[in-house]
């Protein structure tokens, strides 16, 4: 199945809902309605009907945490789904899921090789190769299918970045390779949108990222459930700028297979439902490998085997910060 999130207008202004997709037959459900009705058929009254289907459907990584339930509830839906559905083109999409934590890691070979090479100028650093390494994100800065992109008036070089984003479906802690797949409910695409020249600044500093990316994460078209992807070694991705193919990639030559990362993430440090796990780029996968950036008013696509495409323009105007920092005294510089 395939899931996602749209907005729709209500009494009280924009409401989220929870959507199964049909790319198929051109459409989503909207599984909260679809639920409610086909429960009446059942036999539920309409309050009943209606407060069981929102409690179930009001939110997808709520929904997500229920377990089984939930997504035989969505199956369930599916019998009304002719009178709750949507033409999907005519929806407007958000970020497919509000993950709790969005960690993002590194694990494709060649991209990594490309990475350090071109941006670091240097080869790749020992560590990348003795732990499955990631960053944590912030979560109010998510965009979905069709939603304009900033671009932020302090970078020359806006950049994307192909992954797959493992949903995680059940909590768990200290997991293994052998176990960690069980815990993940889906995949879609994730888009760990960076900043290049401002990048090279902050990674100095032994922080790790921050406007550099905190700026962007595109999280969409929808999510698709691991019962219909036998496996992502193998799937094929492909970017394109304003229709112009720029790059072909597939998810092959990991350092740290799917199941290492999402077990490395759970160390010490418990995964929950609706968790986000970044897959690290795919090779040649994000602009700086290629030396091309974006530009203002540019339409990005990515698309990912098994999922769908997730295309996003990019503002035509950049913002500017209300504020921002001038530099301190150095107080170590040499007489």
């Amino acid at each position: 199945m395939k899931l996602g999130r749209v907005a729709v207008s209500g009494p009280d202004g924009e409401e989220i809902r929870v959507v199964a997709v049909e790319p198929e037959n051109e459409r989503v459900i909207d599984l909260k309605k679809a639920y409610a009705l086909a429960l009446q058929r059942g036999g539920a009254t309409v309050e009943g009907s209606r407060h069981l289907a929102h409690a179930t459907f009001r939110d997808l990584t709520q929904g997500i945490s229920a377990g089984d339930f939930f997504l035989e509830s969505a199956h369930r839906a599916l019998a009304a789904a002719d009178d709750a559905s949507l033409p999907i083109d005519d929806v407007s999409w958000r970020a497919a899921i509000k993950p709790p934590v969005i960690r993002d890691s590194l694990t494709f070979n060649g991209h990594i090789k490309n990475f350090f090479g071109n941006v670091m100028k240097t080869t790749p650093t020992r560590a990348v190769y003795e732990r499955p390494g990631y960053f944590k994100g912030t979560t109010s800065t998510i965009y979905g299918h069709g939603e304009t992109i900033p671009y932020p008036s302090f970078t020359e070089q806006l950049d994307y970045e192909l992954e797959i984003g493992y949903i995680v479906g059940k909590p768990g802690r200290n997991l293994t390779p052998d176990n960690a797949w069980e815990h993940v409910f889906g995949i879609t695409i994730f888009n760990d949108w960076s900043l290049r020249d401002v990048q090279k600044l902050e990674s100095p500093i032994g922080m790790g990222a921050q406007h550099s990316k905190d700026f962007a994460y595109g999280i969409g078209p929808w999510i698709t459930t691991l019962d219909e992807i036998p496996s992502v070694i193998g799937l094929t991705g492909q970017v394109r700028v304003n229709g112009e193919v720029w790059s072909d990639t597939k998810v092959e030559d990991f350092i740290w297979t799917p199941e290492e990362t999402v077990a490395y993430a759970s160390e010490l440090n418990g995964l929950q439902p609706g968790d986000l796990i970044g897959s690290g780029t795919m090779a040649f996968g994000a602009g700086v490998e290629l030396g091309r950036f974006l530009q203002p008013g540019d339409v990005l696509e990515l698309e990912l085997e098994g999922v769908g495409t997730l295309r996003n323009p990019i503002a035509g105007e950049k913002e500017s910060p209300s504020w921002w920092p001038t530099p301190q005294p150095f107080p170590f510089e040499e007489a």
